[in-house]
């Protein structure tokens, strides 16, 4: 009588389909969630909308979901808890969690440069004519918050006499105090080009011009998944750089992927990817220099009050991403 060995038995299992508990236990453990900040942003979400929707996680044996949160500090908990393998943020959320001890690490760059954009009402010509008036952001502190604050240095105005620098919340409100001349101009990310398009405010640059060296958003994971799951975030980011290389190559098919997600127009996706595509990355290298750079603008604008060493806040595990 032959020997039945566990590979024997594995295979005949398997061609039987005998095994349905084991099936399901293999599916089980390739099924992750991937989480974002927030869902209307081209350059945070895209990518994880065209990986699913084109199948590159399948690609990998992963089965993802993605669920987009309300803001940063929900997704870091998801994570924390296990119930996010990956979060996808704004960079400065890296060095405020880790500085209030949050045992998580950047992995990759998702956006490089500051793809944020100052955004003015239709009859605002240039920065200059901001002199005087209000600029909308989400709060006080928030990285929208040190961004108008740098726009006024730059033009040589004291943000605190020459311009009103408003925490007012989301975008709706922006646009809600924009139509009431309350505000002349926001900050916002690429979703700018959606009220751009609907003639509500106009892009006025993207604000890469007041912070040369910037990192917009990145990939973290805690330090626990970093440490047990990392053949699953490989796989992940394999997927997600395949879907950032045709949003780069391919615009207009990613456009048609991404719009039914996000709620927008293909032509306003097009006009997101004017003001991102160009920072979408290749690899996700991390640029330690601008998160140096970042460190430096929180610490002087008092976002974090103390300087841990910077490579306590990334992994070069991950990085270069091959695909």
């Amino acid at each position: 009588m032959p020997v039945i060995t566990r590979r024997r038995f594995l295979r005949a299992a398997f061609a039987t389909g005998a095994t349905p508990l084991l099936a399901r236990a293999a599916r089980a453990q390739s099924s992750v969630k991937i989480g974002s900040a927030v869902l209307g942003d081209y350059s945070m979400a895209g990518p994880v909308i065209v990986a699913l929707e084109q199948g590159m996680f399948r690609a990998e044996g992963l089965e993802v979901e993605y669920v987009p949160f309300r803001g940063g500090p929900d997704l870091l908990k998801a994570v924390m808890a296990g119930e996010c393998l990956i979060g996808i943020t704004g960079s400065t959320d890296i060095l405020v969690f880790r500085e209030a001890g949050s045992p998580i690490k950047m992995i990759a760059t998702h956006t490089e440069g500051n793809h944020f954009t100052l955004n003015v009402a239709p009859d605002v010509q240039k920065v200059g004519d901001l002199r005087g008036k209000a600029i909308g952001v989400t709060r006080a502190g928030a990285t929208t918050w040190v961004f108008a604050r740098m726009v006024a240095k730059k033009e040589g105005w004291d943000p605190d006499r020459d311009v009103q620098v408003v925490g007012l919340g989301g975008l709706d409100a922006q646009l809600a105090a924009m139509a009431r001349k309350e505000i002349a101009a926001y900050v916002w990310g690429d979703g700018g080009a959606v009220t751009e398009l609907q003639g509500k405010s106009k892009v006025l640059m993207r604000l890469d011009s007041v912070t040369p060296k910037w990192i917009s958003q990145i990939q973290y994971a805690s330090e626990d998944a970093i440490a047990k799951q990392a053949d699953a975030i490989r796989k992940s980011q394999r997927a997600l750089f395949r879907a950032l290389k045709l949003m780069r190559d391919n615009p207009k098919e990613a456009a048609g992927l991404v719009s039914k997600k996000l709620g927008w127009s293909p032509e306003a996706v097009l006009g997101a990817h004017k003001i991102s595509g160009p920072l979408l990355p290749v690899d996700g290298s991390i640029n330690v220099e601008a998160l140096g750079v970042m460190q430096e603008t929180l610490l002087e604008y008092g976002l974090i009050k103390k300087k841990l060493p910077l490579d306590a806040h990334y992994t070069r595990e991950f990085t270069p991403v091959r695909i």
